[in-house]
């Protein structure tokens, strides 16, 4: 059994074989980027269709994003619907998993399945092989690695951004951003203002206020969406998987008598209902909030819902409304960036936002052989379009008879 302390590296030349830099053009594996739940599930779909699969990872373990989040994550998608390929959650994990089981789970799984793993590997570039019949990888170490084919899976949250407010750069006071963020130990009596109201921004309000927090402000630029994890048993997930795939105008009509049905009128305290649809906000890279303690934390003044941040200034946050607050500490909720501009920028397959123009078992027009999942963030949940991209991306690079993939031994 392969194990992570003691994989192979596809880049060291053995008696015979050739050397990195003039690989042998018989023994060209795919090559997976990244080591998180999409490149995991990436590398065993093509391990099943007999493909040699090597996943590169920067870090030194598996699943290095879902380590950095904070402590009292869960997943707001169901064990049962958060599956990745050929290995069930364990029940054991309960409906909503942790962070920690998620770990856990990841672990299992590159062990489970005997998965080819380099750690400490990390891809600067990718272009076309000099032959034109496959992909370079520049790598750590000055490695250069030739492959097949390619899976860039390097995930959603993959840089964190704050940002570039005016007087950031002088202010004095303690900024973080929300990936830095673990529990809220050290701001028990103090105020704290959180910048971002998507999901880890309104959790990490929460977070504040149960662990003992002073003040919570949670500062809002656009009012979200916000849906209940479940209700009556039935996750909101449930409905996500049910909509993917329907007109947007039409999920859009059907979710305002729903959300307003479900989800108490917030107008009075600083969120008024969204004035656009549900779906087209997805569309847009805005999902829903999924409400764990929000509603009641600003329906009782626990959190108070503030206008957007426009800069620092004089030690104080200067919000949209003119208002200056003096938090002791400001928490930027304000996202990630994907961060693929140094590694394919050139190869003409980002859009203008920095996002893959195709994703799963879809393939640039310009640079075949190229595939990219991890990248959206569905309705659906992330980890079941994750397993579902997986098995069509190693479905088309079975079936794709250019490319030259190492295939497995029969045993």
């Amino acid at each position: 059994m392969i194990t992570l302390a003691h994989m192979a590296d596809p880049t060291a030349s053995s008696p015979g074989s050739a050397s990195p830099a003039e690989p042998n053009q018989a023994d060209r594996p795919v090559y997976v980027i990244g080591g998180g739940p999409g490149g995991l599930a990436a590398a065993y779909a093509l391990r099943a269709k007999g493909l040699r699969a090597v996943v590169l990872e920067k870090s030194d373990q598996v699943g290095a994003s879902w380590r950095r989040h904070y402590d009292r994550l869960h997943l707001h998608t169901t064990r049962r619907l958060s599956d990745l390929p050929g290995l069930a959650m364990p029940r054991r994990f309960g409906r909503w998993v942790s962070r920690d089981d998620v770990v856990r789970y990841l672990e299992k799984y590159a062990e489970y399945h005997e998965l080819e793993i380099v750690t400490g590997v990390e891809v600067s570039r990718v272009e076309r092989s000099p032959d034109g019949t496959g992909w370079l990888l520049h790598a750590t170490g000055g490695r250069e690695l030739t492959g097949a084919a390619v899976v860039v899976a390097t995930g959603y949250n993959h840089t964190p951004r704050i940002p570039d407010w005016p007087g950031r750069d002088t202010y004095t006071g303690e900024l973080l951003h929300a990936g830095d963020y673990r529990n809220p130990e050290p701001y028990a009596g103090r105020d704290v203002l959180v910048v971002g109201v998507g999901n880890t921004g309104a959790e990490i309000a929460v977070d504040l206020v149960e662990g003992g927090a002073s003040r919570v402000r949670l500062s809002v630029r656009t009012v979200p969406h916000i849906l209940r994890r479940s209700t009556a048993g039935w996750a909101s997930q449930y409905t996500g998987v049910l909509v993917r795939h329907l007109p947007v105008s039409l999920v859009d009509r059907l979710a305002g008598p729903v959300g307003r049905l479900s989800v108490p009128d917030l107008s009075a305290h600083g969120l008024p209902r969204p004035d656009t649809g549900l779906y087209s906000r997805v569309h847009e890279g805005s999902i829903p909030v999924q409400d764990v303690g929000l509603i009641d934390a600003v329906r009782k003044g626990k959190v108070e819902v503030v206008a957007a941040v426009e800069a620092f200034d004089d030690g104080k946050a200067v919000l949209a409304d003119g208002t200056r607050v003096e938090p002791d500490a400001v928490i930027a909720a304000t996202g990630y960036a994907r961060a693929l501009e140094g590694l394919v920028g050139h190869l003409d397959v980002l859009d203008a936002r920095g996002r893959p123009v195709v994703h799963g078992a879809r393939t640039p027009a310009n640079a075949p052989g190229l595939y990219f999942t991890g990248f959206t963030n569905p309705i659906s949940g992330m980890l079941r379009e994750l397993a579902i991209d997986a098995e069509k991306i190693a479905k088309a690079v079975a079936k794709d008879g250019t490319r030259q993939a190492s295939r497995l031994p029969v045993t």
